[in-house]
This record gives structure tokens, C-alpha cells and sequence, in this order.
């Protein structure tokens, strides 16, 4: 029993939640960004490219044939083309989370540049300031 109770202290700690509440969002992200490269940024490409689909591009090492069964064996080829995609998806996505840390970093900044508000007189300094009043008066 001692070991679930552990367990139930480590998953609810700040941490672990918030650290699942980013997994779960940058998964959602990363198919925003996927759907972004595929079908936004990689058609027009293509097209300047002289019409070219990057997950076409491929470099065959050996074509498909058929073997002495007549069973079809596939063509092995190096798909460059989808590495290119995946690159270019990752970068978009580096490129997203570096300015949502840099407005991060700033907002911190600019917290940390307001000046602290005085703190609250001592009871020793609001009892003289009495004082002082009553000497005035």
C-alpha cells in the first residue's frame, strides 16, 4: 500500500501535471504544424520546384520484382523526400517554441523591471509616526 500512495504523491505533484498538460498540448501542436508543412508550405514548394511532391522524392536502390514464387518484393529505396518534410516540420516547430520562450523571457522581464512596492511600516515606525503627529498637534 506504501508504494501506490508514493506513486499517487509523484503523479499529482505540480510538476508531473504540468509536464503532462505540455505533452499532451505539444502533441496537438505538432499536428497543427504537420498539417501546416503538408498541405500549406510543401504544395507551393513543390510548384517552385518545377512540381514536385517531397514525399515522392526517393532514391531506389533496388526496384520491386517478383521472386521465383511470383510473391512481389518491394522496391528498397532511400526516401529523402519525407526526410526533408520531417525537417522542415521540426524546424517551424523549434522556430514556434523559441518565440514563445523569447515572449516568455521578455514578460518575466519586464515583471522583474517593475520597481517592489515599499513594504508596510513596522508597528516601531507607525507608533513614532503617532507620536510625531501628536507632538505636531
Amino acid at each position: 500500500m506504501g508504494m501506490i500512495k508514493e506513486f499517487k504523491a509523484f503523479a499529482m505533484k505540480g510538476n508531473v501535471v504540468d509536464m503532462a498538460v505540455g505533452i499532451i498540448i505539444g502533441a496537438a501542436f505538432g499536428k497543427i504544424v504537420a498539417s501546416f508543412v503538408n498541405d500549406v508550405l510543401m504544395p507551393p514548394l513543390g510548384v517552385l520546384l518545377g512540381g514536385v511532391n517531397f514525399t515522392d522524392l526517393k532514391f531506389v536502390i533496388q526496384e520491386a520484382s517478383l521472386d521465383e514464387a511470383g510473391q512481389a518484393i518491394a522496391a528498397v529505396s532511400i526516401n529523402y523526400g519525407s526526410f526533408i518534410q520531417v525537417t522542415i516540420d521540426f524546424i517551424i516547430v523549434a522556430f514556434a517554441i523559441f518565440l514563445m520562450v523569447k515572449g516568455m523571457n521578455s514578460m518575466k522581464k519586464k515583471e522583474e523591471a517593475k520597481p517592489a512596492a515599499p513594504p508596510a511600516p513596522s508597528k516601531q515606525e507607525v507608533l513614532l509616526g503617532e507620536i510625531r503627529d501628536l507632538l505636531k498637534k
